[in-house]
Order: C-alpha cells, then structure tokens, then sequence
C-alpha cells in the first residue's frame, strides 16, 4: 500500500501551482483536466440544487423562479387559457412531470448562476497554454460573449408573451389553449438558447476580422446578402415560427452585424495607417525590408533560471 505522504507528494508534482514553468506532462494533464471538470461539475449541480428549490421559494423581492417562468404564459388573456377560471397552471399529464420540470428548469439556472465559477476551470486550464497578448483577447471575447448571450436571452424573454398570444390567437373561437408543462418549458428554454447563441454571430464576424481573415472592404460588399441571411436564419431557428421572434432576432442581428462592420472598419483604418507609418506599402516587390537590428553576443545573454521562465515561452 502507498505512503500517504508519497501520494501527496505525487499530486504536488502533478498540480501547477507547484511547477512554476507552467510545463506538465501529458498524464498530468489529465489529471489536471480532471480536477478542473470535476470542479465545474460540482459546482453545476450546487447550483441546480439552488435553482431545484428556488422553483417554488420567494427570495425577498424576487419572484420564485416558477413564476418567472410561466409569466408569459400568464399574460396570455384568461379566456383562451385552460382552465378559464382565471387561475394560471400548466397541466401535468404524466406522473412525475412536474418534478422533471423543475428539476430541469433548476439545473439551467443553476449553470446560469454558477456559470462564473466552471468558466474560470475551463480558463484555468487553458489559460498557461497562452500568450499574454492571446490571455488579453480570449479574456476580451469571453467576456462580451457572455454579456451578448444575457442580452439575447433577455431579448427574447420579452418577445415570449407577445409570440404566445399571436400563435394562440389563431383559432380562438374553436380551440382553448392548455399547455403541458413539458412542452412549455421546452419552447421557453430553446427560444432563450437560440437567441442567445445567435447574438453570438456579430462577435465572430468581429474576431474573423480582428485576425486578418474577413476585411472591411469584403463586408462591405457583402452587407445586403448577409442581411438577407440573416433574416432567412431567424426564420428556421425561431421555434414559434411566430412574425414577433422572427423580426425580433433578425432585427437585432441586423443591428449586431452592422455595429460589428462599423468596428471593422476602424480596425482596419487604424492598421492601413500604421502599415503607412512604417512604409510597408511603398516597397517594391524586391526591396528587402528595413528591419533594423544589431546582432547580440552570448557574453550579452543574461540567463534565466528555469523556475523564472514566463508561461509565454512554453509551448
């Protein structure tokens, strides 16, 4: 049987805090992806047990996340509803359905609340394989993402009472309207996951630009047929099929795409004027470049200790 103290010895090696080049081995990679995942699992399923019980619980002013949820459904006029005593309840049609939902329902907020903590073991982990310059974009990007994504979502929780009242409109005098909660909460949740994810579009035209992949002039260009797409995108993703979400994403996508061609714009303004600055662009195709350096001696190298070596030079 292995001496605790060896074990412990072992996982000090393994662990980065204790490597100060950042440098590991391919199994003390896997070790170390496993502790970060096993973190981040942890941390989801503490927060689906907050989102489980917030279901049906009032936090102070906030409502419970139940209510959240079916607010919209709510705002549908009683008299279409099911039933029309001016109660609002979805049906539960199968035993055990209501615990299912709000199991569900709790597990994605609680990776919505808890989604700080698994983002930086993901960061983490794949932080010490970057370069600073690398450290300072990804960390740029992730944050506007997620601020895009809350902001999509936000979206189309709005637009979710007015595509419900159109969709039931059809049919009213015939039909009364009553949802089962499965169902309901998979419309719900899908149309927060598209709108969100799809805010996330304008951030890739952006990053596509920033690394010298899609120019300006080529958006340019290209502005009235990517709209188009746009438009025809919104229609196939929305689940409702309803005019409100539709027009809804396609708008704000629309306007994305155009604050992202605007950024384009200046990026590349700003790089034509400094390739002008260094007369780049007026060399001829067999001028050398005018790099000025001056070689250095090994007596002028000052050595650097491997303990010291930056995360930059690992590879």
């Amino acid at each position: 049987m292995a001496d605790p103290e060896s074990r412990r010895a072992r996982r000090r090696r393994r662990s980065r805090r204790h490597n100060p080049d950042g440098s590991m081995t391919l199994i003390e990679h896997i070790y170390e992806f496993r502790r970060r995942l096993g973190w981040a699992l942890l941390a989801m399923v503490a927060g689906g047990i907050l989102g489980f019980i917030w279901f049906g619980t009032r936090v102070g002013p906030i409502e419970s996340l139940g209510e959240i949820v079916k607010a919209p459904y709510c705002g549908i006029p009683a008299d279409r509803r099911f039933p029309s005593d001016g109660t609002c309840r979805l049906l539960q049609t199968v035993p055990f359905e209501a615990f299912m939902t709000q199991l569900t329902v709790g597990l994605a907020a609680g990776a919505v609340l808890t989604s700080p903590f698994w983002l930086y073991q993901i960061w983490a982990f794949i932080a010490p394989g970057l370069y600073s310059k690398e450290r300072k974009y990804a960390m740029t990007f992730v944050g506007f993402a997620s601020v895009l994504f809350a902001i999509g979502a936000l979206l189309a929780y709005w637009l979710l009472p007015h595509a419900l009242q159109l969709l039931m409109s059809f049919g009213s005098d015939i039909f009364v309207t009553g949802l089962t909660a499965d169902k309901y909460i998979s419309f719900v949740l899908s149309l927060l996951v598209i709108f969100g994810a799809s805010f996330e579009l304008p951030l890739l035209v952006v990053m596509l630009n920033f690394v010298g992949v899609l120019k300006y002039e080529k958006l340019k260009r290209w502005r009235r047929g990517i709209i188009f797409l746009l438009f025809v995108f919104a229609a196939f993703v929305t689940p409702g099929q309803d005019p409100f979400s539709m027009v809804g994403l396609a708008g704000a996508l629309t306007l994305l795409f155009e604050l992202a061609i605007q950024i384009a714009r200046i990026h590349d303004r700003r790089k034509e004027r400094e390739r002008t600055a260094e007369g780049w662009d007026k060399l001829a195709d067999n001028e050398a470049a005018p790099f000025q350096y001056e070689p250095s001696t090994a007596e002028d190298e000052t050595p650097t200790s491997p303990a010291k070596a930056s995360t930059d030079d690992i590879t």
